[in-house]
């Protein structure tokens, strides 16, 4: 994670809902708060530069991530073979603990200006694509739940804060301190 171009953002959200990673350092990284916080901000940087010129990409408007798209269920990633002009909205949201500002800034994006397409019913539909003139029909939970939960953990923590709280998560990082010499 974070060489290059950083790849598609599940990797900063999924891997970390419950995992702290402010609490995690090895020989890949100082930290992987930021390290995911570079990730994201790659990312964001990416869609705004938009090297392959597509619609609606800009501050307000990135989260390259695994989603669905036109063609079925892809990883889109900042780089030339895995961006294919699909956002999806889990990419720029659940960063909220790593870009608070940008991430809130493409949440009014998308609810305000975009919200009567993207959303519906239950919520955010799962991603959308204006250069195909695409919206995905569906509403993802496995997409959704990310959000929520990196959310709350912007907000308070919660979810880091109980999972972390598990003795077998301070044993493994006792653990991984001592195999590493600290």
């Amino acid at each position: 994670m974070g060489a290059g171009p950083g790849g598609p953002l599940f990797f900063t959200h999924y891997s970390f809902l419950g995992f702290d990673p402010h609490q995690l350092r090895d020989r890949y990284t100082a930290s992987y708060f930021e390290n995911n916080r570079n990730i994201a901000l790659i990312n964001r940087a990416y869609c705004i530069a938009n090297p392959r010129h597509y619609k609606g990409y800009g501050p307000d408007a990135w989260g390259l991530t695994a989603s669905d798209t036109p063609k079925g269920y892809a990883a889109s990633a900042p780089d030339e073979n895995d961006d294919h002009g699909t956002m999806t909205l889990t990419g720029a949201l659940a960063s909220f603990p790593y870009t608070r500002e940008a991430s809130m800034q493409a949440l009014k994006h998308y609810y305000r200006d975009l919200g009567q397409d993207l959303w519906g019913i239950y919520g955010p539909r799962d991603a959308y694509n204006p250069t195909a003139g695409w919206v995905s029909a569906i509403y993802m939970g496995l997409n959704q739940a990310p959000i929520v939960v990196m959310v709350e953990n912007y907000r308070t923590g919660l979810v880091w804060k109980n999972f972390m709280a598990n003795p077998e998560i301070q044993q493994m990082l006792k653990k991984l301190d001592s195999e590493r010499g600290n």
